[in-house]
């Protein structure tokens, strides 16, 4: 479960990378397929499901479930997400993701439609709309929970058989939360401007109750964890409610473009911190980065200029800009060193506890922002250089090719996409058997002895879930019970899955996969071992700088040049200064052997081997071998 404030700890240098062919691994990096991974994105959704389901369903190992939420309170709370790998339904966070998924239908509309999946996007949408009507059962009043989340962690049980109790929170005027109602209102308005054009009544009803949250939020100030303690320890909202009543009045003014909206977003602007909060991150907590690009927009479409209100207001706006530039800047790396640290490998990180999803959000951002300077043909005034809309979308692209497995561990983030991806989710749904596949109920602590801590994989393949990902320096362990990086989230796919869309409707280009910071020098050729049976070829594909020391990505390529199949190889490697994939360790210090899944190379056959490291490159040499 996602976290806002996670203390962070000193990096060392300790890496993961690629082990596959030269081959395969030169194919994966030139080209991926956005466009399936904009429909695996939105598959994960429909697994979060709760409720009664679909006939037309394409997650078919998930029930019906949860279908007496908010009886016992007499109210129908039916439906809406789960949060992550849990069955509790936190509507601060899922408020957030549905924001994001319409963000996304809203820029990214024509490639949504060209990948033949706007349809889907936006039931995912109304999915979770339509649970939010059904929560605001008054103009001042908004159900914001179900489930607890301390009991809920004590069983690891499928949806199905959930035996937990189902308690129903609420907000109202005793018990305030702007935070958690300005969320849902800019799920609502955003909603409403992403299904104007196909269905203008259900629009109108969305913005009917995202005005009413709005006022509801902004008359009734204070925190929703106050209001509702449970909270705290899972969502807190750390950055007060100000944020989120910024951000709902921006997305009623992208609704509507009423003066009214905009001259809130002015007026607040300073003592809501609008203005004087540059910030290092954009999440389901912390709405500035967000806020602060939507508003640029404003100013990028010129907002009805010859508009008084929006004359007045310009000013402001630039201060707003301003921000957002900043936060731009520094995932570029570009903010005279004042930047988001990057991994050896090249992934922005951001937070310990489930980096990804600050990942997915930032590389929206940057996407939408480079789309805004593209279409007024301006440039990124960063401290460190002016950043083009081409180059931008050059890094963003660099970090959803991280997410799709153009990484140091070789491996897609996104479950289900490609070869080799983590197979110990942290997610009960998918660590259990089907409801299906096997018909007994799963008991609470039935499913901790059988399931949680099974070593093997899940059964499950939970399609299109981005988990929370590697650590600072590339490494990832896939443990199911490795919650801080193995759990996906509903608020860390939303952001990327209309960027997946954007990125489909790219020419393919293989030199927009590298940060624009990188320095790729030219490839080097060791020369042949004599009396070897192998040549090593050893290529610098990357390089780059990470808090002032020079890393480079080192591929050596082994070939069988003996004539003869090789089925048995010993390796010493000098020089290295980390961890080497795609070799097997041997107890013998500096030894090693073939990987496990190499048992035999054919005379011609390559594989290849991968480290990272400052300074020189290792050296290897031909210790002994068998030949067949």
């Amino acid at each position: 479960m996602a976290r806002s404030m996670i203390r962070k700890t000193p990096a060392t240098l300790l890496v993961a990378a690629f082990l596959l062919l030269a081959a395969a691994a030169a194919s994966q990096a030139s080209s991926f397929d956005y466009g399936g991974a904009f429909d695996k994105c939105l598959q994960f959704f429909e697994a979060q499901r709760s409720g009664k389901l679909p006939s037309d369903r394409r997650v078919q190992w998930r029930g019906d479930s949860a279908l007496n939420d908010g009886f016992s309170q007499g109210v129908d709370l039916v439906g809406g997400y789960y949060d992550a790998g849990d069955h509790v339904k936190f509507g601060f966070p899922m408020a957030y993701a549905v924001t994001m998924l319409a963000w996304g239908v809203i820029e990214f509309e024509k490639e949504m439609v060209a990948a033949n999946n706007l349809n889907r996007a936006l039931d995912a949408i109304r999915w979770g709309t339509n649970y939010f009507i059904k929560a605001h059962t008054e103009p001042n009043g908004l159900w914001v929970q179900v489930g607890d989340g301390e009991s809920d962690h004590l069983c690891w049980e499928r949806a199905e058989d959930m035996s937990t109790p189902r308690t129903a929170f609420k907000i109202d005027p005793q018990h305030p939360g702007s935070d958690v109602a300005g969320e849902t209102a800019a799920a609502l308005a955003a909603a409403s401007k992403a299904f104007k054009p196909y269905d203008s009544m259900y629009a109108d009803l969305l913005l009917l109750h995202a005005r009413q949250l709005f006022t509801f939020a902004d008359t009734f100030r204070g925190r929703y964890d106050d209001s509702l303690q449970g909270a705290k320890k899972f969502y807190p909202s750390a950055s007060g409610y100000e944020d989120e009543l910024l951000w709902s009045a921006a997305w009623l003014y992208e609704a509507t473009g009423e003066a009214d909206y905009l001259q809130y977003i002015a007026q607040n602007a300073e003592a809501f911190g609008g203005i004087g909060w540059a910030v290092f991150q954009f999440s389901w907590d912390n709405k500035y980065a967000g806020l602060q690009v939507l508003l640029s927009k404003v100013l990028f479409e010129g907002g009805g200029g010859d508009n008084n209100n929006m004359y007045a207001a310009v000013d402001t706006l630039k201060q707003y800009q301003g921000k957002a530039e900043f936060f731009l800047c520094a995932c570029l790396q570009k903010n005279n060193a004042h930047n988001i640290k990057m991994t050896p490998g090249g992934l922005l990180y951001f937070d310990d506890w489930n980096n990804m999803q600050y990942v997915t959000s930032a590389t929206f951002l940057l996407t939408v922002y480079a789309d805004y300077l593209g279409v007024s043909h301006g440039t990124l005034k960063c401290p460190d250089g002016e950043v083009k809309p081409k180059e931008m979308i050059k890094f963003a692209k660099s970090q959803v090719d991280y997410v799709l497995g153009k990484n140091p561990k070789g491996m897609s983030y996104m479950v289900g996409y490609g070869t080799s991806f983590p197979t110990h989710v942290h997610h009960r749904g998918a660590s259990i058997p089907s409801v299906y596949a096997m018909k007994e109920p799963v008991g609470c602590m039935d499913g901790f002895d059988r399931f949680y801590n099974s070593k093997g994989p899940d059964p499950n393949v939970l399609h299109g879930a981005i988990v929370g990902g590697p650590d600072d320096n590339d490494a990832f362990v896939d443990d199911r019970c490795n919650y801080q990086s193995a759990e996906p989230t509903v608020a860390g796919n939303a952001p990327i899955c209309g960027v997946f869309a954007r990125l489909a409707s790219e020419p393919n280009d293989d030199t927009t996969h590298d940060p624009p910071s990188y320095n790729s020098p030219p490839q080097q050729q060791s020369p042949k071992i004599t009396g070897s049976p192998l040549e090593f070829v050893h290529t610098v594909s990357n390089s780059w700088t990470t808090n002032g020391v020079e890393y480079y990505r080192h591929v050596v390529t082994a070939k069988n040049t003996c004539g003869q199949p090789i089925t048995y190889l010993k390796l010493h490697i000098k020089q290295l200064s980390g961890p080497i994939y795609g070799l097997s360790s041997t107890p013998a210090k500096d030894m090693y052997e073939f990987p496990s899944w190499l048992k035999r190379l054919n005379p011609g056959e390559q594989f290849s081997m991968v480290y990272i490291q400052g300074g020189p490159a290792a050296k290897i040499s031909v210790v002994n071998y068998k030949t067949a």
